[in-house]
């Protein structure tokens, strides 16, 4: 006669284990196999970036959206192509300036050559130096020595303030309009704000009166000629500021 009873529970361990009984996964997540959702579709592995992330679309430099600013740089300042100078130049490539046309920032003129660059100069500091001149025989003679120093720091004087003036005026003064080039600020090819127009003023003709005025020229005029890709001199390093072409 068996002893079974119907009516009791299974021992423990025996009969099949309930399906709706199974203990969780390690971590507290859908059982390995187990369809996440009722449609039967993996979970996702990550969810998708939210509309309007400034990620959704990063472009190289100058161009593409950065930051939700359509043609934007990824600095957050208009690249030349979309800033005074309307588009890019006749030629533009990627070799660098040097080459007419051609440069590494869509729509910026061609750097001013260096002929250019070095008369214009001459013209202003020899306009500097006749007005200090004039201004000094009536009371020295240029045959002495405190003549003759006298008129140099009187023209450096006049040439720092010529400089400063008209270069935050237009980027151009006297000898720069002579020779077709104009200064502008790096960024964006504006003209230089007073500040960037007087400090590299300052730093072209204050070392000069400090020390040898030949020396130093030749010094900041050697560094912009290695200088890559937009050839500054130290003065425009200080002013971040470049040459370029208006012809």
């Amino acid at each position: 006669m068996s002893t079974h009873n119907p009516s009791g529970s299974e021992p423990e361990g025996g009969g099949q284990p309930s399906f709706d009984k199974q203990p969780p996964s390690p971590g507290g997540g859908t059982p390995e196999g187990a369809p996440s959702d009722p449609s039967g579709n993996p979970p996702p592995s990550s969810p998708p970036p939210p509309a309007g992330s400034p990620y959704d679309d990063r472009p190289g430099a100058y161009g593409g959206t950065y930051g939700g600013a359509p043609g934007g740089s990824p600095y957050g300042q208009p690249p030349y192509g979309q800033g005074p100078y309307g588009g890019p130049p006749p030629g533009y490539g990627p070799t660098g300036y040097g080459t007419p046309g051609a440069g590494p920032i869509p729509g910026m003129p061609p750097l001013g050559s260096w002929p250019n660059r070095i008369l214009a100069q001459v013209i202003d500091y020899v306009l500097a130096q006749i007005v200090a001149v004039l201004l000094v025989l009536p009371f020295a003679s240029l045959g002495d020595r405190s003549g003759s120093a006298g008129a140099f720091w009187l023209a450096c004087g006049l040439l720092l303030i010529y400089d400063g003036v008209m270069l935050s005026r237009d980027g151009q003064t006297l000898g720069k309009k002579a020779m077709k080039v104009r200064v502008a600020m790096l960024i964006d090819g504006t003209t230089p704000t007073p500040a960037a127009a007087w400090t590299r003023s300052a730093v072209f003709i204050l070392p000069a009166v400090i020390c040898c005025a030949a020396l130093w020229w030749l010094i900041d005029g050697l560094f912009g000629v290695f200088d890559k890709p937009y050839r500054q001199c130290v003065h425009d390093k200080a002013a971040k500021t470049v040459v370029v072409s208006t012809a």
